[in-house]
Formats: structure tokens, C-alpha cells, sequence
């Protein structure tokens, strides 16, 4: 199994971050590695909750993850199980990882870390690492437009 660890500064408080990370309107304006919509997003953050997520991608395949909640501290921890229900990477087909995202005060913002683990295969973390990547860089830069901030 393998894992990947990412890291951004987001141009927001953890409080309002974490709001983005849990909340169906907030998870529209970022899920997905690319500009495609978000169909559908369901959650019900509390220890035992689920969450269920699908998207469009711009080359227009569609995917969809679900998992359940394990951890909730708001604003500063968030750890789920990840599950790909449609689509998704093949080597993760049936199998079920974990996402772990914290979220640290700093002066700008918030430092996002994510990690996810217990990823089938080496090439099944690059791939999802790409995927993160995408969706992270939303993420950010939703809040920067926010701002007003580059």
C-alpha cells in the first residue's frame, strides 16, 4: 500500500475551510481535478456520518466516492474513508483508503495537509495524487478569489 501528502496555504480561516471541506455547496466549488461540475454532493458530518460525492470531468467521464466519517474536530481535523462507488481509479476498484486533512491557523490563512493512504498501487497514488492536486488548487484558489488575493 502507499500513500500521498499534500500541502497548501489557503487564503481563509480554518473555520470557513473546513466549511468548504464538509459542506455540499462548499464541495461543489472544488471537488474534481479539473473545471467539471459536481452532480451531486451529500454529507452528514459526524463521527459514523457518510459523505457521497460524484463529478463531471471535462472530457465528460463521470466518477463518484463515498465513505464515512471517522474523525470530525471542526475547525481542524477531518479523516474519512474513501471509497470509489463509480469510476475512479481501476486499481482501487472494491478496495477502501483513507483521507486525512488538518488544518492549521497561520497568518495568511489556513495550512491544508492531506493525506491519503492505504492506496492500492504506486501508480494508483500518482494518479490520484494528479487528481488532488486539481482539486486542492480550486480549492486555494477559490479562496484567493475570495480575497482578492493572488
Amino acid at each position: 500500500m502507499t500513500s500521498l501528502t499534500l500541502v497548501r496555504r489557503i487564503a481563509a480561516r480554518p473555520s470557513i475551510v473546513f466549511d468548504a471541506l464538509t459542506r455540499p455547496e462548499g464541495i461543489a466549488r472544488w471537488w474534481g481535478p479539473d473545471d467539471g461540475p459536481v452532480l451531486l454532493a451529500q454529507t452528514d458530518v459526524r463521527e459514523g456520518g457518510r459523505f457521497r460525492v460524484r463529478f463531471r470531468m471535462l472530457d465528460g467521464r463521470e466518477h463518484e466516492s463515498s465513505g464515512e466519517y471517522i474523525e470530525v474536530v471542526r475547525p481542524s481535523r477531518l479523516v474519512m474513508s474513501w471509497r470509489w462507488t463509480y469510476g475512479g481509479e481501476p486499481d482501487e476498484a472494491g478496495e477502501e483508503s483513507r483521507v486525512e486533512i488538518d488544518l492549521r491557523p497561520i497568518d495568511t490563512g489556513t495550512e491544508l495537509t492531506f493525506t491519503h493512504s492505504r492506496l492500492q498501487t504506486d501508480a494508483s497514488s500518482a494518479s490520484h495524487e494528479q487528481g488532488w492536486n486539481g482539486a486542492l488548487d480550486k480549492l486555494a484558489r477559490y479562496f484567493a478569489e475570495e480575497t482578492g488575493s493572488k
